[in-house]
């Protein structure tokens, strides 16, 4: 039985802005309902390894083990960074555009999976996150934690899905100001850049 009190908890950290927002907001806006879609669906698969790390233990290692953390969190740095040059450059993946270049939907979903992989502390916070919220049966620990994740992730995918269709319809207002398209690219830029260097500071 999934309680209130995680239902609430995960609807507040779902709903609350993120890397993964952010993106889907960037590809609804960019490139319309279909590819932010696919946005929230790559965001949402990008959840699992995590899960599953949290699941094994792994999570555990990874928090202790400080060249581990570093290498997955250098890789997260540095694949934002390239977000924000998506934004900023012409014809980038994530720019704004009224012509938008057509991308195929498995790539656009591939680029939000990494987004979450390669964020290790996604695993640390599913470690965190979910204990609190068992039985406390270790026979039935794993099965929890199964349906636990399982509920956030279907709130990460509707709510995601949400951001990206408000984004879509946002898209058709935009599209006659050259200057708003302008302002809206170096604003997602700036706030990838701005979260690839927080990433960097995080300590195992």
């Amino acid at each position: 039985m999934i309680s209130a009190q995680f239902l609430l908890t995960a609807f507040v950290v779902v709903l609350a802005p993120g890397t993964g927002v952010l993106y889907t907001l960037a590809m609804g806006l960019g490139q319309g309902k279909r590819p932010a879609l696919a946005a929230a669906f790559g965001c949402t698969v990008g959840i699992v390894p995590h899960l599953a790390a949290a699941m094994a233990g792994l999570a555990v290692v990874l928090h202790s083990s400080a060249l581990a953390f570093t290498v997955v969190k250098l890789l997260g740095v540095a694949y934002l960074l390239w977000l924000a040059w998506q934004s900023l450059r012409s014809g980038g993946a994530l720019a704004v555009t009224g012509e938008p270049t057509p991308q195929r939907l498995g790539r656009v979903a591939l680029r939000g999976a990494l987004i979450n992989i390669l964020n290790p502390k996604l695993s640390i916070f599913f470690l965190a996150l979910l204990p609190p919220f068992l039985s406390g049966d270790p026979a039935r620990a794993g099965i929890e934690m199964v349906q636990l994740g399982a509920v956030f992730m279907a709130l990460t995918f509707v709510i995601f899905c949400l951001y990206g269709v408000f984004a879509a319809r946002a898209r058709q207002w935009i599209l006659g100001s050259e200057r708003v398209m302008a302002w809206l690219n170096r604003s997602f830029a700036g706030l990838f850049a701005l979260l690839a260097g927080r990433l960097a500071l995080e300590r195992a």
